[in-house]
């Protein structure tokens, strides 16, 4: 599914400097390291603050901490998401009210979660929390509209989706305040877990700052219940190195991604329904957005025996994600049955994420529409 062999080969020596800088100034908690990536990130995104965490699911936590967004308060997500999207809002202490998705792009349906909002709820609902799914952000507009329309905080769930945008803005830009991961696998990636936290809201900027190091604003004084969610210098460090690489990678995953459709196209496997048939549905590109990828991922009638095919010819894939959240046995107390969310159900009988990264060869994706090609005649 990914090497990074590949990728830490080529900048090497530029991480070990890096590295060795943190060393030599022993500064392993935030520091220079984090603040020179911090101010760097919010460059690049063009958000006014951008603040490193400890992952990307402290960083949902932070940014719904930071807006007051906790008992008493409900926010509507997506059952097709990692665990974390639906945790987090547990974990601030609100109320996840699950909307179901796109079959297309498998992000949240702004028209479902629209009709959520007209119903009455138990709880009022006082955020959206939508999740930029596989690197393509959500349909960014209708959720603008919602969130004015309905006064509600749009927090964005952005782990996937670092260089991805929607209308020329990027994601981390778009809502009030936004959440990145940067796990190994991801298009920004550090050596272990980080996050950040992005905001034009200077008041929502400062909470996190003070949340992040256990409601600290001034040291050994608490003002509220915060967290130990700092980042490490050396992932700060690590992150500044990678950033300088992420606009030529995610062109890259671009170009593997259109081969990919090439391929898939020229060989007749693809097929232009939105569910599939006989062949295999494509993702798409929603126009207005700029996809960087970080995902791959086709629909197939028969997936689990076509993984094990292709696991048999000894090529990696994966599914993101088998179980919606709705379905999983820590969240049953949410009371969603089975049959709640049909098109995030049956998204999770046929998702199947095919190898991509940006050092990945052409003929290794031959190899793979092929193995595939095989598996369907």
């Amino acid at each position: 599914m990914l090497d990074l062999a590949r990728q830490y080969t080529h900048i090497r020596e530029e991480l070990l400097v890096a590295l060795a800088r943190v060393l030599d100034r022993q500064q392993f908690i935030l520091g220079e390291a984090v603040a020179a990536f911090e101010s760097s990130a919010a460059a690049y995104l063009g958000v006014a603050e951008a603040l490193g965490c400890s992952s990307g699911t402290d960083a949902i936590w932070l940014a719904l901490a930071a807006a007051e967004i906790g008992p008493g308060s409900a926010v509507i997500t997506t059952p097709f998401s990692f665990f974390a999207s639906a945790s987090a809002i547990v974990r601030a202490g609100a109320k996840p009210l699950l909307s179901d998705i796109d079959p297309v792009t498998f992000n949240l349906d702004p028209a479902a979660a629209e009709n959520l909002l007209q119903k009455p709820q138990p709880v009022p609902v006082r955020a959206i929390l939508p999740v930029h799914l596989y690197g393509q952000c959500v349909a960014w507009p209708a959720f603008a509209r919602l969130g004015k329309d309905y006064g509600l905080v749009l927090v964005e769930d952005a782990a996937q989706a670092f260089g991805a945008s929607s209308h020329g803005v990027n994601a981390g830009a778009l809502g009030d305040i936004a959440a990145f991961s940067f796990y190994p696998t991801k298009n920004l990636n550090a050596a272990g877990d980080a996050g950040m936290v992005t905001t034009n809201h200077p008041a929502l900027a400062d909470r996190v700052r003070m949340l992040r190091q256990h409601g600290m604003r001034q040291r050994y004084h608490h003002d509220e219940m915060g967290w130990n969610a700092r980042m490490d210098g050396f992932q700060g460090a690590i992150l500044s190195v990678h950033l300088r690489y992420i606009t030529a990678r995610n062109a890259e995953r671009r170009e593997a991604a259109l081969r990919y459709t090439e391929l898939f196209t020229s060989a007749g496997l693809a097929e232009s329904t939105v569910y599939p048939n006989h062949g295999v549905v494509l993702p798409k590109e929603v126009e207005g957005n700029r996809h960087i990828w970080h995902q791959y991922v086709i629909r197939t009638n028969r997936r689990d025996a076509l993984r094990e095919f292709m696991t048999h010819c000894q090529i990696g894939s994966e599914i993101y994600y088998p179980v919606p959240l709705h379905r999983q046995k820590a969240l049953e107390f949410l009371g969603y049955p089975e049959g709640s969310f049909p098109e995030a159900e049956r998204a999770a009988r046929e998702v199947l994420a095919l190898p991509i990264f940006p050092e990945i060869r052409a003929d290794e994706q031959q190899r793979v529409v092929a193995a595939i090609a095989e598996f369907l005649s």
